[in-house]
């Protein structure tokens, strides 16, 4: 006759230390995979999110982990992360894979659905029957691996790529109660793929359709132009920001740029009417450049009566063919034009300036006259290029000024481009800028700003 089981304080006390082991481990699973999921969307950069992941499951889930993703048809290798970072260095491992199709490598067959699957034995990698499994088997070799889980990034009826969770210790092993947790863990990264791919797509449908309502400048400008537009990353939206350029019967060089209120497809929209309504009246009748933003506003407050805007209109013309060029101009609540000399030095133009479209049609437009050097460069440009949330505006003009100064005899082009890129940092808003550049004179120095 068996004995009864025992009831006495050993036995309670061993009950309470199996249920706390129970809690600690559920609350170790939870804090993993919230880590995981802080991880990935900490950012919409889906190669960066993937490699923070990995970080987070190494060395709290696994000695090593390998996140390769589906591409066109082949695996790229976007990290190998390990306990000891000199065990695999940065990119060793990393890149494109040989090809799948047909192939007996565990991650071939984790495309096809398969998984997860934990593995325990390893032969030699000059076993493979296939150059993806040779390779997959000189991974597990060159890595000390003793147990893996190999498992498809499967969501949405999609696999996106294989996901492998590896320990070199017999004594802290995966066994088969890893599986539930590493499923659980590819489909939360195979989501945050999914999403990210979804947001790029998005976005560049977004930009693509900003860069369609912008003009091509004109071929027969009397002067050097260039204009960049940049849109934000931090939203996947199209915006009101715009620049324009032509050329008028008489020859003077029209410059424009603008900001519509909001950053959605209705700012776009009315960007894109408000830039043919202002080439229309600026083609009708040549007048000075108060008298057209005037204009422009009197037709804005009858077609979109509650949406505010800002802009720069300008004219680039000169009254005789050996004399400099000057800029005839209006502001409209815009960020003032930058003018940049041949020598570096820098000037805002702080006049002809009145308050933005939208407010008062009533209301008078200034308007202002300034002499272009020879071989200086104006600017023309939107908030987004000196504005910053942490900073005051001051320290973004400065800037603008201290970089423009610096690139002054640059080319054009390459003026523009490292504006944008020495500028811009978070790019939380649209930016659009057109520059225009003066020639040499046709005899003596060039001459300096007054």
């Amino acid at each position: 006759m068996s004995s009864p089981r025992s009831t006495g304080p050993a036995a309670h006390g061993a009950d309470v230390h199996e249920v706390d082991a129970r809690v600690q481990q559920a609350l170790d699973r939870l804090t993993l995979l919230t880590n995981a999921a802080e991880a990935l969307a900490s950012t919409l950069d889906m190669d960066t999110g993937i490699r923070r992941l990995c970080r987070t499951l190494v060395p709290s889930l696994a000695d090593w982990c390998a996140v390769d993703l589906l591409e066109e048809g082949r695996l790229r290798r976007v990290v190998v992360e390990h306990r000891y970072a000199d065990a695999a260095c940065p990119g060793l491992y990393e890149g494109l894979l040989p090809a799948a199709e047909g192939s007996r490598a565990h991650a071939a067959r984790a495309l096809q659905g398969v998984g997860p699957v934990l593995l325990t034995g390893f032969p030699a990698s000059r076993e493979g029957t296939d150059p993806l499994h040779a390779s997959e088997r000189e991974l597990f070799e060159r890595l000390a691996t003793d147990t893996a889980v190999v498992a498809p990034l499967r969501a949405r009826r999609q696999v996106f790529g294989v996901l492998t969770l590896a320990r070199t210790r017999p004594e802290a092993a995966l066994t088969e109660e890893s599986l539930v947790l590493v499923e659980d863990l590819a489909h939360r990264v195979a989501l945050a793929i999914d999403n990210a791919r979804l947001h790029s797509q998005v976005q560049h449908t977004a930009e693509r359709l900003q860069r369609s309502l912008l003009p091509g400048l004109p071929a027969d400008a009397p002067l050097e132009l260039a204009a960049r537009y940049q849109s934000a990353t931090a939203t996947a939206r199209v915006g009101g920001d715009w620049y324009d350029a032509f050329v008028l019967p008489d020859g003077a060089l029209t410059l424009i740029i603008g900001d519509i209120a909001g950053h959605d497809l209705r700012a776009a929209i009315m960007m894109s009417q408000t830039r043919n309504m202002l080439r229309g009246i600026a083609c009708d009748r040549k007048e000075p450049p108060g008298k057209i933003l005037a204009r422009l506003d009197a037709a804005h407050h009858i077609l979109s009566p509650h949406q505010t805007l800002t802009c720069v209109y300008g004219l680039v013309e000169r009254t005789a063919a050996d004399e400099p060029w000057q800029f005839r101009y209006a502001v409209a609540g815009h960020p003032e034009p930058l003018l940049v000399t041949h020598g570096g030095e820098t000037r805002f133009l702080t006049e002809g300036r009145g308050m933005l479209l939208g407010m008062d049609p009533e209301s008078h437009r200034p308007a202002a006259v300034e002499r272009l050097p020879y071989e200086s460069t104006l600017l023309l440009y939107t908030d987004g290029l000196v504005e910053r949330r942490s900073e005051d505006l001051d320290r973004g003009l400065a800037r603008l000024r201290q970089h423009a100064a610096a690139l002054a005899r640059e080319p054009l082009e390459t003026f523009c481009d490292e504006l944008l890129s020495g500028l811009v940092d978070d790019r939380n808003d649209d930016i659009a800028m057109i520059a225009v550049r003066t020639g040499p004179p046709r005899s003596g120095p060039a001459v300096a700003l007054p």
